[in-house]
């Protein structure tokens, strides 16, 4: 039994693996959409949305180099553009508030 086991487990499926770990990643950013949404009782976007969509789309990046589809590198890497950027618009967005709020409570 160990050595049918330890059979399957070649270098494609290893890597079969990591491609529906990865979409499963994605995948779970609509729900921690959804969630964030219910508990706000309105549309919001979490940075966790952000965060997820960058790492799963990392390894779904990965992946689609494996396989060596250039579709889906295309589609991959468009979106790590989109989802890196609204973090970096985040991160400035956060520093602003940050520095604002330092000059508010520094003494004149």
């Amino acid at each position: 039994m160990g050595t049918a086991i330890a059979s399957w487990f070649t270098v494609e499926h290893i890597w079969a693996l990591i491609g529906l770990g990865a979409q499963a990643l994605f995948a779970s950013r609509f729900i921690i959409q959804w969630y964030k949404s219910e508990v706000e009782g309105r549309s919001v976007i979490p940075v966790s949305f952000w965060y997820v969509s960058l790492f799963g789309g990392l390894v779904m990046t990965a992946y689609a180099v494996h396989l060596g589809s250039a579709a889906l590198i295309l589609g991959q890497t468009t979106g790590l553009v989109v989802y890196g950027r609204n973090l970096r618009l985040i991160w400035r967005e956060r520093a602003l508030l940050r520095a604002a709020a330092a000059s508010e409570s520094a003494p004149p």
